[in-house]
């Protein structure tokens, strides 16, 4: 009696499974299905590891808003050399109130304008990644993705004595100016106050020495981030005439950088140049000189990088695994398919009839007898 409430209550048990067993024919192992499961599981494992990488990598999120701060001041970081004595030029900014800004964080330092060797291969590579920043602008994420770690984009200091004489002079520290259109410049003469403006005195220079060929080695707004490079770092016009005007036009754009080294307040901005010779008698008038005019957009924009989220890698990841057994087990199933129709129309492997001997005592002969496979 004990036995047989026993024998009952397991088959209840065996009622009530929700996971019915698979009959033994679906788990037969075949040799293309041990191969389908290899690359299956290859195609899983070498998409997953890709899929690490996706999800460690991160990208620049653009947006824009109307810049709301106008209250705050304008900083300008200055490096630029000047074949020039320094006691015969001058640099100050000028903004469109006609309010003059002091110069006194700007340092005047005599220096040779002809870079040394080292000096110029740093040179050249400077103005080969800003041509490739000028075809490649996606590269930009990259230089903010590896602010803060990237090389110094100040020009490294001479490694030999200079021979020549110091008739350069190098301008370089910053400003903070107002945030309104403005004019910084480099001419001839130190800067003095005036009631209409501001003056400049060079009436005690001769023309034969003047020579604005100039190098920019920095020029940038708001906060200096190191490994960031500006549209003009690196910058080097050769003047072709005593009298020379060149002009930049700058179209400023307020940036905030968030990213997961650094959180800045900083500028971007765009540029285009212009230079010629000043000739009074054919009608080119102007002053000798650098000159630098600048322009501030109304719109800011934030740039901030962003990671894919843990739960969306899962996703991808369940993704990738539940498409690949799905899309193995229905190439298989219709592979297989295939090839059963191909062997029975021709007859070939378990579809390929049978042979045998009959003897009836007079004559031997071969009588083809079918397989059990084959369809009568």
């Amino acid at each position: 009696m004990r036995r047989l409430n026993k024998k009952k209550a397991l088959n209840f048990v065996k009622e009530l499974d929700a996971f019915p067993k698979v009959p033994e024919s679906y788990v037969e192992t075949t040799a293309s299905g041990g191969t389908v499961s290899v690359l299956a599981f290859t195609a899983m494992a070498l998409l997953a590891f890709f899929e690490f990488f996706v999800y460690r990598d991160t990208w620049m999120k653009y947006e824009y808003e109307v810049d709301k701060d106008f209250t705050s001041k304008l900083r300008i970081n200055i490096d630029i050399t000047v074949a020039m004595r320094c006691q015969f030029v001058g640099a100050d900014v000028l903004d469109l109130a006609e309010t003059m800004v002091a110069s006194d964080g700007l340092q005047y330092e005599p220096v040779v304008f002809d870079l040394s060797p080292q000096q110029r291969i740093w040179h050249r590579t400077l103005l080969l990644i800003q041509d490739r920043l000028r075809e490649e602008h996606s590269l930009q994420d990259v230089l903010f993705k590896n602010v803060m770690k990237g090389a110094p984009t100040a020009l490294p200091p001479r490694e030999d004595d200079p021979t020549q004489p110091l008739n350069s002079c190098r301008i370089h520290g910053h400003l903070y100016v107002n945030k309104v259109a403005g004019n910084f410049h480099i001419t001839v003469g130190k800067a003095i106050p005036h009631p209409r403006g501001h003056a400049h005195l060079a009436a005690l220079v001769s023309h034969e020495t003047y020579n604005f060929s100039h190098r920019i080695d920095h020029l940038s707004f708001g906060e200096e981030i190191p490994g960031i490079l500006n549209p003009l770092d690196g910058t080097e016009k050769v003047s072709a005439d005593h009298n020379q005007m060149f002009q930049y036009f700058i179209t400023i754009v307020p940036t905030k950088l968030q990213t997961y080294k650094l959180s800045a307040d900083t500028h971007q901005y765009s540029v285009t140049e212009r230079e010629r010779v000043i000739n009074h008698a054919a009608g080119s008038h102007g002053v000798s000189g650098i000159f630098m005019k600048y322009d501030i957009s109304s719109l800011m924009v934030k740039v901030t990088e962003q990671h894919m989220p843990l739960w969306q890698f899962l996703v991808r990841l369940c993704g990738i695994i539940g498409g690949i057994f799905s899309t193995t087990g229905m190439l298989h199933g219709l592979i297989g398919f295939c090839v059963d129709v191909v062997c029975c129309r021709f007859k070939l492997g378990v579809y390929k009839p049978k042979t045998m001997s009959v003897f009836d005592g007079h004559l031997n002969s071969l009588t083809p007898l079918l397989s059990e496979n084959t369809e009568h």
